[in-house]
């Protein structure tokens, strides 16, 4: 018989479409990434609101520094914004603020800011929020890998202690569970070098809604969906 579970700590989501949404109302793209951090506190709050423990998003890879210029320079103004004030609202509802990526590609006082709000929000007991910036799953696994080999290197650890957990514990998610469910949105059905270890056995959910339109509502009726799926991993 099939293991079923339906238990749901973790929902990570790829945003995608806001380029697409601005295009489609010749809007130019910042107008789209604009709407899109906006839907970000709705869906947090929705997910705060239904007791979910981890909420993982997907905000800027490592692949994105490769856009134009201006709109990259337009991305981390919309950051630098949004991790002054909008977070700030979210910190009200007793939610957790983590940022992971790689902060070295990050400007001084974007690192900085983070560092603040991730220290301000600390003690918060809600739903962690975790934001990935400037993140890539491959740079996250090589990262972890080079770890465990200077450790191994001074002599901390043997290649015998290597084994799942460790590899798991050396990762950017050390102290969170894998996701259960992946959203992406925008129609498009890749991962895109997102959590690549961690989404191992991840429920997948693709929805054909652009980003920027994307609501508390859907986010229910794909939670909705993930109760009636049979979760195997790996058995019969």
């Amino acid at each position: 018989m099939s293991e079923k579970k339906n238990s749901l700590e973790h929902i990570a989501i790829i945003m995608d479409g806001n380029g697409r949404w601005a295009q489609k109302r010749n809007l130019p793209r910042a107008a789209g990434h604009k709407k899109g951090a906006e839907v970000v506190k709705e869906i947090a709050q929705e997910a705060n609101k239904r007791g979910i423990k981890f909420l993982t998003l997907y905000a800027f890879s490592t692949e994105n520094w490769n856009r134009p210029k201006d709109e990259v320079d337009t991305l981390m103004g919309l950051l630098r914004q949004y991790l002054k004030s909008d977070f700030s609202e979210l910190q009200k509802n007793n939610i957790r603020i983590r940022v992971i990526g790689e902060r070295n590609m990050l400007d001084k006082d974007i690192v900085a800011q983070i560092a603040k709000l991730e220290n301000d929000t600390e003690q918060n007991t809600g739903m962690v929020l975790c934001l990935a910036i400037s993140y890539g799953g491959r740079h996250e696994i090589v990262n972890a890998a080079k770890k465990i080999a200077a450790l191994v290197k001074k002599g901390d650890m043997s290649e015998s202690d290597v084994d799942i957990k460790l590899f798991s514990d050396m990762l950017y998610t050390q102290d969170m569970p894998d996701p259960d469910l992946l959203i992406r949105t925008s129609g498009e059905q890749r991962i895109s070098n997102f959590l690549l270890w961690q989404v191992a056995y991840a429920e997948l959910f693709f929805s054909s809604t652009l980003w920027p339109d994307f609501t508390a509502q859907e986010l229910d009726e794909i939670i909705e969906n993930f109760g009636s799926r049979e979760r195997r991993y790996g058995k019969v």
